[in-house]
C-alpha cells in the first residue's frame, strides 16, 4: 500500500509540474509578437524603392517587413536619416542598420574603439521605427579589405564589444549583431580569414562581447559561385547559419540567438531568371519559414545596376525595364508568398490635452478640442486602429462624437473635434477619454468630473430710442462663446416696456463668459457680457437707435440715402 501510494503522488506531481509547463509556454506564445520574416537588402533608400520595397515584403498578406540599409560614418545625418526612418514608418518596413566606416582606396576604413561615442550619439538622437534597434556591426571583418587591408579577429572582437557595450548601456532597446560574416572564405591572411578560426579568435580574446549581443546576422549565400541548391545543408549553403549556430555552441555561447539572415541570394548572370525565383520560393518554404530561430531574411539586393552585384539585383537594368515589367522574376514570386501581419513592439508616447467644463446645461450641443501631441514611434491614423474613446459612468449618458486621427507622425500635434450632445438627463457624473491603439490604450486622460444643469433663463433690458416706450415682437438675441463661436440665437422676441426674457438658453457652459447681442430691424446693433449662472441671470443693453435703415448692421450714408428714398422709416423715431 505505501508502494502504491508512493505511485500515485508521484503521478500527480508529474501532471502538476507538465501543467505548469504547458502553462508557461501557452504564456511564453501569447506574449510572442507576430513576425513577418520578409525582407530585402537596400542599397540607396529613394522614395519610390521604399515604396516597391513594402509591395514586395508587405504583398500577400503580410505587413511590417524588414529592410536591412547601410549608414557610413560620413553620412550621419540626422535630418537625412529621420526623414528616412520616417518613410519607413509609414510604409511598414522595420530597418536593419548595418554600420560602416568609409572607403580608402581598394580598402574600408578599420573602425576604432574611440569611434563608438559619436556613433552611439547619432544613433540614439534617431526616432527608431520600432521599439527594437537592429544594429550590425560593420559588414565581413574576415575579409581584411573590409577591416583597412588587413584581418584581425582581437581587434575586430575589441571594437564590437566597445560598440556592443555602449550602445546597450546607452539604450538597452538598441539589438545589437556581430557583422556577418563571409562563410566560404579560405584561411589566406592577411587578406582573409576562415570564419570558424576567426569566431575562435574572438571567443578566445573576447568572449564576453556576447554579454552585448542579442541577435546573429548571417551571410547564407548558396555557395560555391552563388549558386548552390536551396535544399543543401551546411557551411556554404542558405543554411549557413545553422553551421554557425552550431559553432558558437561549440565555442561555449550560451545564448540562442535569434538570426537575421541580412545577406543572401543566387547570381542571375549564372543561373536563368526563372531558376533564381524558383529556388528563392523553395528556400523560403523549405528553410527559412518553418525554422523558428530565423526572425528575418533580407536578400542581397534590391537595386544595383553595377559589377560586381549586377547579378544580385532584383530591378531590371533600366534598358529592359518596362512600365508592365521593372523586376526579375524573384521579384514577382516573393512578393506572391503568403506572409504573416507582423505587430512590431512601438513605444507609444505622447499627450492628450482637452478643456473640459465642470457643469453644461440640458438638451444642448457642445463642441469642445482634443489636443493631440505624438512623441513616440506610432503613426496615429484610423487606418492604423488608433482612436479617442470616451468612457462615461453611471446613467448619466449623453450622445458623443470623437473625429477620426489622421496622418499624426511623430512630432507632430493637432485637434481633433469633441462633439456632445447632452440630453434630459441632470445631476453629477463622471468620464475619461483614452488614445486606444487596435482597442489598447496608449493614453489615458484624468477623470472628468461633471455636472449636467437644467436650462437658465436670461431675463433683459433694452430702450429703443427715441421713443417713450420700447416695446416690439420681433427683437432677436444672438450668444457667442470665448472663442467667437455663435453658440445660440433666438428670433421674435417680444420686448414690453423694455424687458424681455429668453425661458431657456441652450448650449452654454455655466461659469464662462459669454457675448451677448441684441437686434431689431432697423436699430443698431447693441451688445454686452454675461457670466451665466444657474439662475438669476440678468443683463441690460444701451439704447438701440433707429439708423440702421439699409439694415447692414453699421450706420453709413447709405442708410441716410435709405431714409431719403422711404420717408415713412421716420416712424422709429416718432414716440
Amino acid at each position: 500500500m505505501f508502494l502504491r501510494n508512493i505511485i500515485i503522488m508521484r503521478r500527480i506531481i508529474f501532471l502538476i509540474c507538465l501543467s505548469v509547463f504547458l502553462l508557461s509556454a501557452k504564456d511564453l506564445l501569447a506574449n510572442e509578437l507576430p513576425n513577418n520574416k520578409f525582407g530585402i537588402h537596400l542599397a540607396q533608400p529613394h522614395l519610390e524603392d521604399i515604396k516597391k520595397t513594402a509591395e514586395l515584403v508587405n504583398g500577400s498578406g503580410g505587413d511590417w517587413g524588414y529592410i536591412t540599409l547601410v549608414i557610413q560614418e560620413n553620412d550621419r545625418n540626422n535630418g537625412k536619416w529621420q526623414a528616412i526612418f520616417d518613410l519607413l514608418r509609414e510604409y511598414h518596413l522595420i530597418p536593419i542598420i548595418r554600420l560602416a566606416t568609409r572607403a580608402e582606396g581598394e580598402n574600408w576604413r578599420r573602425p576604432e574603439k574611440k569611434d563608438a561615442g559619436d556613433w552611439v550619439s547619432f544613433l540614439d538622437s534617431l526616432n527608431w521605427v520600432v521599439k527594437e534597434r537592429y544594429i550590425v556591426l560593420f559588414n565581413e571583418p574576415n575579409h581584411g579589405s573590409e577591416w583597412g587591408g588587413e584581418i584581425g579577429a582581437k581587434d575586430y572582437g575589441e571594437v564590437s564589444f566597445e560598440f556592443a557595450k555602449k550602445l546597450k548601456e546607452k539604450n538597452k532597446d538598441f539589438f545589437v549583431m556581430l557583422a556577418g560574416f563571409d562563410a566560404s572564405a579560405p584561411s589566406w591572411p592577411p587578406g582573409m580569414e576562415d570564419e570558424e578560426v576567426f569566431l575562435k579568435k574572438i571567443v578566445s580574446a573576447k568572449s564576453e562581447i556576447f554579454d552585448y549581443i542579442d541577435g546573429w546576422a548571417s551571410h547564407s549565400y548558396p555557395n560555391p559561385g552563388f549558386i548552390g541548391m536551396p535544399w543543401q545543408s551546411g557551411r556554404g549553403t542558405v543554411k549557413t547559419y545553422v553551421w554557425e549556430l552550431a559553432v558558437l555552441k561549440e565555442l561555449g555561447v550560451k545564448k540562442d540567438l535569434p538570426v537575421f539572415v541580412t545577406e543572401t541570394g543566387w547570381n542571375s548572370q549564372k543561373l536563368s531568371s526563372e531558376t533564381v525565383a524558383r529556388y528563392f520560393k523553395e528556400a523560403y518554404d523549405g528553410v527559412w519559414l518553418p525554422d523558428s530561430r530565423v526572425r528575418a531574411v533580407t536578400p542581397f539586393v534590391f537595386d544595383y545596376q553595377g559589377d560586381p552585384f549586377l547579378g544580385f539585383s532584383w530591378k531590371l537594368p533600366a534598358s529592359v525595364a518596362t512600365s508592365e515589367k521593372t523586376f526579375y522574376p524573384q521579384y514577382y514570386t516573393v512578393q506572391s508568398l503568403p506572409k504573416t501581419a507582423g505587430e512590431p513592439d512601438q513605444i507609444e508616447k505622447g499627450e492628450m490635452a482637452v478643456d473640459l467644463p465642470a457643469k453644461m446645461v440640458a438638451h444642448s450641443n457642445f463642441e469642445f478640442n482634443i489636443h493631440l501631441k505624438n512623441t513616440g514611434q506610432g503613426y496615429w491614423d484610423k487606418s492604423g486602429g488608433y482612436r479617442i474613446s470616451l468612457a462615461l459612468q453611471g446613467d448619466k449618458k449623453f450622445e458623443h462624437f470623437i473625429g477620426d486621427i489622421k496622418d499624426l507622425k511623430p512630432g507632430q500635434e493637432n485637434d481633433l473635434s469633441f462633439f456632445i450632445k447632452t440630453n434630459g438627463n441632470f445631476g453629477r457624473s463622471e468620464a475619461k477619454l483614452t488614445l486606444l491603439k487596435n482597442g489598447k490604450p496608449i493614453i489615458e486622460g484624468k477623470t472628468w468630473k461633471f455636472e449636467v444643469l437644467p436650462l437658465p433663463s436670461l431675463n433683459f433690458k433694452v430702450d429703443l430710442l427715441p421713443k417713450l416706450k420700447s416695446n416690439g415682437s420681433d427683437f432677436e438675441i444672438q450668444i457667442f462663446n470665448r472663442n467667437e463661436v455663435l453658440v445660440y440665437k433666438k428670433k421674435g422676441l417680444q420686448v414690453v416696456n423694455g424687458k424681455g426674457k429668453l425661458s431657456e438658453v441652450q448650449n452654454i457652459i455655466p461659469g464662462d463668459r459669454y457675448r451677448v447681442v441684441v437686434l431689431k430691424p432697423y436699430y443698431l446693433p447693441r451688445q454686452t457680457h454675461i457670466v451665466f449662472k444657474k439662475q438669476g441671470n440678468e443683463l441690460s443693453f444701451k439704447g438701440m437707435i433707429a439708423v440702421d435703415f439699409d439694415q447692414n448692421g453699421k450706420f453709413d450714408l447709405q442708410d441716410i440715402k435709405t431714409l431719403f428714398r422711404n420717408i415713412g422709416l421716420l416712424k422709429f423715431w416718432l414716440p
